[in-house]
Parts: structure tokens; sequence; C-alpha cells
């Protein structure tokens, strides 16, 4: 499914078509969209439901909100939250179980396409970098408030750049010269000039902005909290459906799964039975060669599917 970015370029849900199938395996049930975006997988899910079916989206960008505002479908609804908040928000709504929640994690092609929102060094831009604009600090704040070892934690932590001390360097001697960062274009050229070597075919800035981006919008706390929120919603024999695009999103998610898919001893009780496994993986789906062609934005994407099982009586 296909939509229209700000800047004109075609924005391509992925994996859509294995999401929805891996997702839905009760067509009258309640379904989570955790990452509405500009709604590729909600609109996929209730073109799979029944009449009875229904979507509750999530999702921080209010741009995302004012998109689903065009679906004029009575089985859908959408929070303005993130999934984080998703027990919360479907409590409120007399929720207590769902039938399969999926999650599109990381930014989304309009945010990256539309400059102001500062997501991308193709553009010269205010550093904004939040998902959720009416809220929080942006990342020019962080930048022009974060010591050396916080700004060098950041980016080596969340950014995997190994030049994160160099950069972390430069940022502060610039902010001490009373001439802090404010654009996109600005950090941009100040972390070419600290990167020594640059890999093959990748922007020297790649790496910090994908940090920022992470810290600004707590991102892997968020998904920490939405996992485990989720596995307290789904009901037995529903679906956990997760996509990722890098490798510190797809660790939590597969670590996650992993151990709670297994049985676990409490070491303070060992005569006690072990807690028995709440899901069990079932899938790692990676985009095949054809819609990595069509989407190179696909190519680092993995899906991982779990299911729900019985809950002890």
């Amino acid at each position: 499914m296909t939509a229209v970015t700000q800047t004109g370029r075609p924005h391509t849900t992925v994996l859509l078509a294995e999401a929805v199938e891996a997702l839905v395996t009760q067509p009258d049930g309640v379904y989570v969209d955790g990452t509405f975006g500009r709604g590729g997988h909600s609109r996929a899910l209730l073109a799979a439901l029944s009449p009875q079916g229904r979507v509750i989206a999530f999702d921080r960008d209010p741009e995302a909100i004012a998109a689903a505002a065009t679906i004029a479908d009575p089985r859908f609804s959408i929070c303005h939250a993130s999934f984080a908040q998703m027990a919360d928000e479907l409590a409120a709504r007399g929720v207590g179980q769902v039938d399969g929640v999926l999650l599109d994690l990381g930014v989304s092609s309009p945010q990256i396409d539309t400059p102001e929102r500062g997501f991308s060094f193709r553009f010269d831009a205010p550093l904004d970098m939040r998902m959720d604009t009416t809220r929080g600090e942006t990342a020019a704040d962080f930048l022009a408030r974060a010591d050396e070892r916080l700004l060098a934690q950041v980016i080596r932590d969340y950014g995997e750049e190994r030049f994160a001390l160099p950069i972390a360097k430069a940022i502060v001697a610039r902010r001490q010269s009373g001439d802090a960062l404010r654009t996109t274009g600005e950090l941009s050229a100040l972390v070419a000039r600290a990167v020594k070597t640059r890999e093959p075919g990748q922007d020297p800035a790649t790496r910090t902005f994908q940090a920022l981006r992470i810290c600004v919008n707590a991102e892997l706390e968020a998904l920490e909290q939405g996992l485990n929120a989720a596995l307290a919603l789904l009901a037995p024999g529903a679906r956990l459906v997760v996509i990722s695009f890098h490798s510190l999103e797809d660790r939590i998610v597969k670590t996650f799964i992993a151990r709670e898919s297994r049985d676990e001893f409490d070491r303070r009780a060992p005569m006690a039975p072990p807690r028995p496994l709440r899901l069990k993986a079932l899938a790692r789906i990676k985009p095949d060669y054809r819609e990595v062609a069509a989407n190179p934005r696909a190519r680092s994407a993995v899906m991982r599917v779990a299911e729900r099982t019985e809950v002890p009586a």
C-alpha cells in the first residue's frame, strides 16, 4: 500500500501482506496497530477483518493522527499516544484483551521526507526529531544541554558510532564558542569533520542522526514497555508481530520473545514449579528481493512473529 509524502516521494508500507497474514487469526477480533504512520497496515487489517472486527491504532505524531481522519470506518479508532501506553488507553476504552498487536518500528517515510521535522541530513532544517511535535525536548535542546560524557554515550550506544567521543567533543566545543547547533545542516557538517573514515555508501552523519532520534523519542524504552504491554493484552492464541529496521530494535524484540518462550525458574524458590512460557516464537521474515528492489528502505527490515500461549488456570 503506497501513500505520497509531502515531498512527493511514495511511502510504501513494508511487509504489508506478510504482516497482516501473520497477525489475523480471528476475523471478528480486536487488533492493535501500534504505529499508524499513514495507515497502510491499518487499512489492510480492516480489509482482512469481518464487519465485527475492530482496529485500534496508536501514534505519537500529530500528522499521523490527522491522516487517520480520512478513514471513515466505524471499526477503526486511533489514540494520540505511544504504543507504550496501550494498556492504559485500551483499559479506558473497556478493552481488556486483544487478538493481535502489530508494531512497525522506527521513523516513517513522511517523517524523513518532511524537512521541518529535522530527521534527515538531506535537508537543512531545524534540529527537531520529535515523533510528537506537541511535547518534549527537541534534538537541538538536547545538544544544547548534554555534557560530553552523555553525548558520547548516546551516540555510541544508540548509533553504534565508533567516533562517538570525537563527535561529542566537537559538539561541546562548538557550544562553548557560543554557536550552539540549531540545524540539521550544521550538525551534519560538524560530524563530517569529526568522523575520520566513512563507510562506503553511508553519510558520516547517519549513525549520529539515528542516535539522537532514538534518544529524543526514548524509542528503546518505549519498545520495552510496549512489548510488555502487548504480552499482557494478548488473548491465548493471539499474535504479536514486530517489524524492526535496525539491530538495536531487533535485538530487544528477539531477546524478549526468547525470554518469554521458555520456562523460567525462580532461583529464590528452587523447588517451586517454573513459570510457564507465555509466548511461542513462530517466524522471522525479511522482505524478498522484489520488495527491496521496489522499496530500498525495506532492505534492513526484520519481522518477528510470536503467539500467546494458553494461560494456565
